[in-house]
This record gives C-alpha cells, structure tokens and sequence, in this order.
C-alpha cells in the first residue's frame, strides 16, 4: 500500500504544471467594452473599463465602487475560456435602467455568460424573457504587457 501512494503521489506532482499553467492561462489586463442597446424608453450606453484576471478570476470596475453608477463585474474564467460572470451595479438615473420602479441607488445584478480565447472574448447578458432586460454584450480585448525600460 505505501507504494502505492508513493507512485500516485509521483503522478499528481507530474501534472500539477500543467494545472497551475492552464489556470493562469487569462491572466493579465483585459480592455472590456459593454454595450446595451436603447430600448422602449430607456437608453443605450456603453460603457470601456479595463478588467484584471489573476489565477483565472475576473475583476472590473466602472465608476466609483459603492457608488450610484458603479458596476464591478467578477467571474472565474475556466480553462477552456468558458465563464459565467456577475455584473453588480447601483443606478445613477432612470433614463438607463428598464425596470419600471427603478430609482437612483437601488441595486441590481446581470448574469453575463462569456467565451474567452487567448487574446481576446465575447459575452452576453442573460436578458431573462427579454420583456424587462436587453441583450447587452461584452467584448473583452486582452491588452498586451509594456516590457520594462532596462536600468540605466
């Protein structure tokens, strides 16, 4: 039995590379646009941000966080580049939001299903029965890392 787990011990240390490579796959600063188109009464925006991923877990931030207009999207990007994302927010104005009783500082929340690839990806919000929401997108541009000036 010892050996046993000696051999399989060998074996998961062979792998575990790979496993940390692949789940930093995403890594780096991503340039992310959101667009929601106008609909009904409501207006359209977008909106550019710059997301960070780390380890595979995705972070933006529009506006003041806490704040009426701000938006913090997070997610963890798996390594296939599939994600299920989250997008919490607090209304600014009401020519924005399509709720009918939304208010300035009331919250809300979207489910963004996305694709990632090496450089760059696509998502789109889950607009529910769309009676409500909108199919807003998200494309994701991964920005390119600015090598140090050498030492003088």
């Amino acid at each position: 039995m010892n050996r046993f787990f000696r051999l399989l011990l060998a074996a998961s240390l062979l792998f575990l590379p790979a496993t940390l490579i692949a789940s930093e796959r995403f890594d780096g600063t991503w340039h992310t646009k959101i667009a929601c188109p106008p609909k009904g009464n409501t207006e359209g925006f977008t909106w550019n941000l710059d997301s960070v991923v780390l380890h595979g877990d995705l972070r933006g931030v529009h506006g003041t966080e806490g704040q009426p207009g701000s938006f913090v999207l997070t997610g963890k990007i798996k390594d296939d580049g599939s994600a299920k994302l989250s997008g919490d927010g607090i209304i600014n104005s009401r020519q924005y939001a399509r709720r009918v009783f939304a208010h300035k500082g009331e919250t809300y929340n979207w489910d963004i299903k996305a694709q990632f690839k090496d450089t760059d990806g696509t998502g789109l919000r889950n607009e529910g029965l769309g009676i409500v929401g909108r199919p807003c997108t998200f494309e994701f541009t991964k920005q390119q890392a600015v090598p140090e000036a050498p030492g003088l």
